[in-house]
């Protein structure tokens, strides 16, 4: 038995060293994650307390849940409705978003092209077990266009994923992400000069005229068992025209305030709005704190995103995009529900967009 036990350690551990888990920081990006204020015995931190599981939870419990109580709906029986732009076709000149569902998107502005957090393979989770819905996976990295800034919130296999990012790499200018996040990317054949990392309340000019802040998420990061060791983020975009704030996944807190104060005209607010459950409530808001965060950044107009393509949480697969709607039906602001590939205007107050998730099984 303990042969089997170490044979098989063994086993994970090789595979755990693959390239597909990218690399620990060392070196002067170490160095640079030593002298953060954020970073204390090894790890980064949240800026108030964030256990991993909500009080009255425990992790047996959790796995038991998983492996033993149904969840209903988490994946749709019908194929998700969906639009296909040709992103390579597009005037630069216009200001647009394309949502891939999930958590990645492209954003046009001002002349420039912005990617986030690109999953296009299918795949959320690094053995091949988290697989998009029906119809959703619908672009190639072959379809992008060439891209100014690929932008990474934190290491999340369904935020930074190797599959997508190594045949990304020809098309990207230069890539932004947190504290220790390039070194995943160097592995993977990035140019270190190509790569900012940057801590929370850092700034960085991309280009002339266009501004990135990166600022605190409530959140955690890792691509082994280890928490922490990279830094998680949400960043302000701000343009000539436009400021977008680049939500990244967070619970919710008071920095949600505080940046709203920071930046008091808010254009658009790109929001976490799925995978939540109230068992882990502090690294993921519930839809209804989506609302509230928006409220407290004071944004004109709200694009949740986190649904509609992975089945990481037991919610059923609708359930975001309904309570998110119905929590804001006073109409503070426009909530923004594209279709998968549906252009957003972003300089258009008028676009309208349907219920699509409506009357789908």
């Amino acid at each position: 038995m303990a042969i089997i036990v170490i044979g098989f350690a063994v086993i994970v551990w090789l595979y755990m060293t693959g390239p597909s888990f990218g690399a620990i920081a060392k070196g002067e990006r170490l160095q640079k994650m030593l002298a953060s204020p954020n970073y204390k015995n090894g790890v980064f931190h949240n800026q108030h307390y964030t256990p991993a599981l909500t009080e009255g939870y425990s992790m047996p419990g959790l796995i038991a849940e998983f492996l033993f109580t149904k969840k209903p709906h988490r994946i749709p029986i019908d194929a998700i409705p969906t639009i296909k732009t040709n992103l390579k076709s597009m005037p630069t000149k216009e200001d647009v978003l394309i949502w891939f569902g999930h958590s990645s998107y492209y954003l046009q502005v001002d002349g420039k092209k912005f990617l986030i957090d690109p999953v296009l393979s299918g795949n959320a989770s690094p053995i091949n077990t988290t697989h998009a819905f029906k119809g959703t996976d619908i672009y190639t990295v072959d379809e992008l266009p060439a891209i100014d800034c690929l932008i990474i919130t934190h290491d999340h296999f369904d935020h930074l994923d190797f599959k997508t990012v190594v045949p990304l790499r020809p098309k990207v200018q230069q890539v932004v992400c947190g504290l220790g996040v390039g070194a995943h990317l160097e592995r993977w054949g990035y140019d270190a000069g190509r790569i900012t990392e940057l801590d929370w309340q850092e700034t960085y000019k991309p280009f002339a005229g266009f501004t990135l802040t990166a600022l605190p998420t409530r959140h955690f990061s890792g691509r082994t068992f280890k928490r922490n060791s990279t830094l998680w983020l949400s960043l302000m975009l701000q343009t000539q025209t436009l400021n977008i704030y680049i939500g990244g996944d967070s619970g919710y807190d008071d920095h949600f305030k505080k940046i709203g104060e920071q930046f008091p005209n808010i254009d658009l607010a790109i929001l976490d709005n799925g995978q939540y459950d109230p068992k882990w409530k502090y690294i993921h808001m519930l839809p209804e704190e989506v609302v509230q965060a928006a409220k407290d950044l004071h944004t004109k107009k709200l694009l949740p995103f986190h649904s509609s393509k992975f089945p990481l949480g037991y919610h059923p697969w609708n359930e975001p995009l309904k309570r998110v709607t119905a929590a804001n039906s006073n109409g503070i602001f426009q909530i923004l529900t594209p279709r998968i590939g549906e252009p957003v205007r972003l300089k258009d107050d008028s676009q309208m967009f349907t219920k699509w998730w409506e009357n789908l099984q």
